[in-house]
């Protein structure tokens, strides 16, 4: 059974949701490359994400689309153009920023032998809200259990992660997105190596979650299907840059 979020989770700022939409990212001219290799992954591209918007990046493997994502979250920094985020300039010493963003990197799935239970790996993701301190507040606990009761997760929190299906982890990692209070997701390939059935039910509770929570969402995916017709667009991207996106006139040379 799907869940709303109670009202102190889903509004977490009211200033968000008056106004006209703002640039929640703007990348302008990025090229970033990796270490040790010779040629850009990403080429002079720019896109900008607005406020509560939900954009899909899709393309062929090694396009440039996981990297787009470590970009905005700041994890590789980039060789030249610029990156803003929430309203600031991005770099590898943006902690507080990361801490309002919600990331789930691709393939990231559990052993079977991974012991942590479920509610711990949710309760994980407070501590880089509240800066240091040695023990979980009774508000931390709280926003844990609503992430897990948005997701229809309550009933798993006492299990170890590594026996949840894949579908299952990839709906805890999502719940990390609620409890965070995330303004921001940023979702590489969420609906990946899963059964037809779990691909609609993430793609949908993706969906209502950035609704619930009033954020904005990046996501990106290789193929067609549920999480591509759930986004408010999408863009097409190959060789580091942006070939198309899906609105009128909008075959281009590298933005969006």
């Amino acid at each position: 059974m799907q869940r709303s979020l109670p009202d102190r989770v889903a509004v977490i700022d009211s200033t968000r949701s008056t106004g006209k939409a703002s640039e929640v990212v703007r990348l302008e001219g990025v090229s970033a490359s990796y270490a040790g290799e010779r040629n850009a992954t990403l080429n002079g591209l720019t896109l900008t994400v607005t406020a509560r918007e939900q954009v899909a990046i899709t393309g062929p493997n090694g396009a440039g689309k996981t990297t787009i994502l470590e970009v905005i979250n700041g994890l590789l920094p980039v060789d030249s153009g610029s990156v803003r985020v929430l309203g600031e300039a991005v770099g590898r010493t943006s902690h507080s920023l990361r801490a309002r963003i919600s990331y789930v990197p691709q393939n990231l799935f559990f052993p079977a032998d991974t012991p942590y239970l479920v509610k711990d790996v949710v309760l994980a993701v407070r501590f880089g809200r509240g800066g240091l301190r040695p023990f979980a507040s009774k508000r931390d606990r709280e926003h844990a259990r609503h992430g897990l009761e948005a997701v229809g997760m309550a009933g798993s929190a006492r299990r170890p992660i590594g026996r949840l299906s894949g579908g299952q982890q990839r709906k805890t990692l999502i719940a990390r997105a609620v409890a965070q209070e995330a303004e921001l997701l940023l979702l590489d390939e969420p609906t990946a190596n899963l059964d037809s059935e779990a691909k609609l039910e993430v793609a949908a509770l993706v969906a209502r979650i950035r609704e619930d929570l009033d954020a904005t969402a990046v996501v990106v995916s290789h193929e067609a299907g549920h999480l591509l017709d759930a986004s408010d667009r999408y863009v097409v991207v190959e060789s580091g840059g942006i070939v198309s996106k899906n609105q009128e006139g909008a075959a281009g040379s590298g933005s969006a």
